[in-house]
């Protein structure tokens, strides 16, 4: 599942917008022309701004090659712009960039990698990585199985409301004893999110 849903403004240009305060600029009128499903404009406005470096418009511009809108969809491009995001610590970016690891587009499928990528989602607290990540550890791939590390994983997205790794994490407790289910919960308790 794609990262449709996340905001393209900063929180300083959200702020200002509350308070009544108009700031025009390319970054706010990208984001009005995504709001809109103006792909085109929004493609026009952020393509300067990856190229200057913006990670959040680098990962949007990853998202219209992923998705088709605005651009033919190129999943190879897609990865590139999510990577020079992802590197800057932007966490849809890693998350989507695992999902593309993970289902082989853009580059070739592999797991290690979406589980790498998953991970440094994950470590901000991004749910969906969490669960993916947790799932990864349950069938061992991309990671060596570990029952443990899973239910640690899918307990701290199930706790952020993501049913499907509440789900994922009843399956998986059948087969752990119950000292490896206190682990994975003082685990899941001491766990801290990292800051990108």
């Amino acid at each position: 599942m794609l990262r449709l849903t996340k905001v393209f403004i900063t929180a300083a240009v959200l702020a200002l917008r509350l308070c009544g305060v108009a700031w025009a600029g390319p970054a706010e009128d990208a984001d009005d022309a995504f709001a809109r499903g103006d792909y085109m404009t929004a493609l026009q406005l952020v393509r300067p701004l990856a190229d200057q470096g913006n990670a959040v418009a680098q990962y949007h511009l990853g998202l219209l090659y992923d998705t088709g809108q605005g651009v033919p969809q190129d999943y190879a491009a897609a990865a590139a712009w999510y990577r020079k995001a992802a590197d800057q610590g932007h966490s849809d970016a890693q998350f989507n960039l695992g999902l593309l690891y993970d289902n082989g587009q853009g580059a070739p499928q592999d797991h290690a990698a979406a589980a790498a990528w998953y991970r440094k989602a994950a470590d901000q607290g991004d749910a969906e990585a969490q669960t993916n990540l947790g799932i990864a550890y349950a069938t061992g791939q991309g990671v060596a199985q570990d029952y443990v590390l899973a239910r640690m994983w899918l307990n701290l997205a199930a706790a952020q409301g993501d049913t499907s790794a509440g789900k994922a994490r009843d399956v998986i407790t059948t087969s752990m004893t119950p000292a490896e289910i206190a682990e994975a919960q003082r685990l899941a308790s001491a766990w801290k999110p990292t800051r990108p």
